[in-house]
């Protein structure tokens, strides 16, 4: 019974993001002072040539006296990338016909050989 009542104090509220072979965790947890903090555990499936697969995990421990500061830069950063790209995801991973732009300068160059010039 204590395990499970260290279980139920460790862990008091969850949520799950899945983004492709990527899971997020937010997690809010008790220390043993019964002050709270945050977890962030990003979980990316790997899978084997021969089928199986496997879990790499990267957990982030984001304390109280931290939240205003990692708030910040956050939102800092989100706005930025959006200002600057939109909204639109822009990769070969989500788009079939992307094309990077060296990939792009070396088809133009390939089609700017002249023939009388072999």
């Amino acid at each position: 019974m204590r395990d499970n009542e260290m279980l139920e104090k460790e862990e008091i509220f969850s949520k799950v993001l899945r983004a492709g072979r990527r899971t997020y965790f937010f997690d809010v947890r008790a220390t043993k002072a019964d002050d709270y903090y945050i977890t962030i555990t990003e979980s990316k499936k790997f899978t084997e040539d021969d089928g199986s697969f496997h879990f790499k995990k990267h957990k982030i421990y984001l304390y109280k006296e931290d939240f205003g500061a990692f708030r910040e830069i956050l939102d800092e950063m989100t706005d930025y990338v959006i200002d600057k790209k939109g909204e639109e995801v822009i990769s070969e991973r989500h788009q079939k016909d992307f094309k990077k732009e060296y990939q792009k300068e070396e088809v133009n160059s390939f089609t700017d050989v002249s023939f009388d010039d072999i």
